[in-house]
């Protein structure tokens, strides 16, 4: 097992207490987790180092979307579900464990001259009242609205935050995960759409043509999600039906565990401190 220098004793021994019992579950040596596209970057990094750390564990990590999370979760289907939101009162039958904290932020095309929008001309973009860039003092062009697909967590919180019924967006696009919606926004300058600030943050700095607009006055960064500031966040979900033990528990313990926050940023998350 591979430790990081510097570490204190007291974290040596807690990581060394997570991963020695896996003898006990010789039979139980794989662990599938399926949903969210966001948090599924994040849960196969850590799966990798996990796999490096306890021979023979094989750990599945698929997409889908959180919809997909929940169900597989429920039906069993999965072990672990990933779920890029908390969890809702008719959802109780299910635990959630965070490992993250994310925001989400709306995209412009970098060349988009409009640095801010407000949230009732937002709401009128996305219901098809505002169409042209020229109405919110942009350049005389058609807007290009780019949504989610239906089961994505992101668009729930994007609905529920401008109090929205997904029937209610006129979109001439729906994407699925982070990376196509970027994508789309990116190679089409008339297009407005809204992803993970950490996906979002992680493209920018690496020179994809695209933009992060303000919300409520407060810049879309991971800082901002760090010390509460922004106001549309949320947290990065494992979730579980029925009891917790085993191998998935040892890593919901691990995924939790200080020694994977070098993970957590390098996806441009906040880690949760406990």
């Amino acid at each position: 097992m591979r430790f990081l220098r510097g570490t204190n004793a007291a974290a040596l021994a807690l990581v060394f207490g997570l991963l020695q019992p896996l003898g006990v579950f010789a039979a139980d040596k794989k662990l599938s987790l399926t949903g969210s596209s966001t948090v599924a970057p994040l849960a196969l990094e850590i799966a990798k180092r996990f796999e490096q750390n306890n021979a023979g564990v094989r750990i599945d990590v698929q997409t889908g979307g959180s919809g997909r999370g929940l169900a597989d979760a429920r039906s069993g289907v999965a072990d672990l579900g990933l779920v890029s939101r908390a969890l809702k009162a008719e959802e109780s039958d299910l635990q959630s464990f965070t490992i993250a904290l994310d925001g989400i932020a709306i995209i412009l095309h970098e060349t988009n001259p409009v640095r801010v929008l407000s949230k009732e001309q937002i709401i009128a973009i996305y219901t098809g009242q505002i169409q042209n860039w020229k109405a919110v003092g942009g350049k005389d062009q058609p807007i290009t609205v780019v949504n989610k697909a239906e089961g994505r967590s992101t668009l729930e919180l994007f609905a529920q935050f401008f109090g929205l019924k997904n029937s209610q967006i006129k979109a001439q696009v729906v994407i699925g995960d982070n990376q196509q919606g970027i994508k789309t926004v990116a190679g089409n300058p008339g297009s407005i759409g809204y992803v993970s600030i950490g996906a979002a943050e992680f493209e920018i700095d690496n020179g994809v043509p695209i933009q992060m607009l303000p919300m409520n006055g407060v810049k879309p960064s991971t800082a901002s999600v760090r010390d509460g500031s922004f106001p549309l966040s949320r947290p990065l979900n494992l979730v579980r039906k029925g009891p917790l033990t085993g191998l998935a528990r040892q890593f919901v313990d691990y995924a939790q565990n200080p020694l994977v926050h070098d993970l957590v940023k390098e996806q441009y998350f906040v880690p949760v401190q406990r």
